[in-house]
């Protein structure tokens, strides 16, 4: 939020700031074509997600320590190392159960549990922790998000028939909901007291230590070409960089519910591009799941302050 002397605001009704929430929207569009980009990736290298995963952590904490102070970087590991490591490791731990949970029990699965679960436990969260129950606006933006996600993914998402562990993909799912929720108010706890660069820095570089065994032991081998590396480059700095820095600006100013709900809009973007570059087509379903979707986002960003 910017310093603006108090005798230069408006006497009116205050408007929400919704810097915060542009940019965690931003977030979540950037996270969405993730998907399409490790399909590309992947059908090209053979590299599991685990690997993709731990190369766009990699990239992204290397990107980050090139603009940053490294002073910076070296002060907030001194002045919270616990708090951090866990907010890195978190990071990793919830991108691999959620590839755990696509292998065992299918993309649908994985999805709506995952996301769909973390959510309701921030929101969960705060209220136990405010001794207040949720509000109406959170209560409304909660079940439309949460609807339409379920509209979009088991609509779009590949039959989860031939899943060889749905039991054990659910778990996995559950597990990696709640690390994400987790996550969410961790980092949003860090953020209000460190700089966003500085902890993408730490998080993402922490995230790639605790992926690098996994990764490492399903092989890590690239291709010397222009189309993998280009990939790769994006994956890490435009996805993971730069979308993961404006989220964690974002949670300076925003709830951890209201970003959980906003970063909805990432299966709405993964569905989108895969209509524009895979051609694929989207049900009705997904369309009423969308409309729902952005109607949740609409009401976070119309409410008042």
């Amino acid at each position: 939020m910017s310093a603006v002397p108090v005798s230069t605001r408006s006497t009116s009704t205050p408007r929400p700031d919704r810097s915060g929430l542009i940019r965690i929207s931003t977030a979540g569009l950037l996270w969405g074509t993730t998907g399409v980009v490790v399909q590309l990736l992947s059908a090209a290298t053979g590299l599991s997600p685990i690997g993709i995963g731990f190369y766009r952590l990699l990239i992204a904490a290397l990107a980050l320590l090139a603009v940053s102070r490294v002073r910076a970087v070296g002060a907030a590991l001194r002045a919270a190392p616990g708090a951090l490591i866990l907010t890195g490791v978190a990071l990793g731990a919830y991108q691999a159960l959620y590839f755990v949970a696509v292998t065992l029990g299918g993309v649908s699965v994985a999805t709506v549990i995952s996301l769909g679960l973390a959510p309701v436990l921030v929101a969960g969260w705060e209220a136990v922790a405010g001794r207040s129950r949720p509000s109406r606006t959170t209560t409304v933006s909660l079940t439309a998000g949460v609807t339409g996600l379920l509209l979009i993914t088991l609509s779009t998402g590949r039959a989860t028939e031939g899943a060889p562990h749905p039991l054990l993909g659910l778990l996995a799912a559950a597990g990696c909901g709640c690390v994400y929720a987790g996550s969410t108010v961790l980092s949003r706890h860090q953020a209000q007291r460190i700089e966003p660069l500085t902890l993408t820095a730490v998080a993402t570089g922490v995230g790639a230590l605790a992926l690098a065994p996994a990764a490492f032991a399903g092989g890590l081998g690239v291709p010397i070409a222009f189309g993998p590396i280009a990939q790769l480059a994006y994956l890490g700095v435009v996805t993971t960089a730069v979308a993961y820095a404006l989220y964690y600006n974002g949670l300076r100013t925003t709830a951890g519910s209201t970003a959980a709900v906003l970063t909805l809009l990432e299966p709405l973007g993964a569905a989108g591009l895969a209509v524009l570059v895979l051609g694929e087509a989207l049900p009705v379903p997904a369309l009423v799941g969308g409309v729902l979707l952005l109607t949740a986002i609409g009401v976070l960003y119309l409410r008042p302050s």
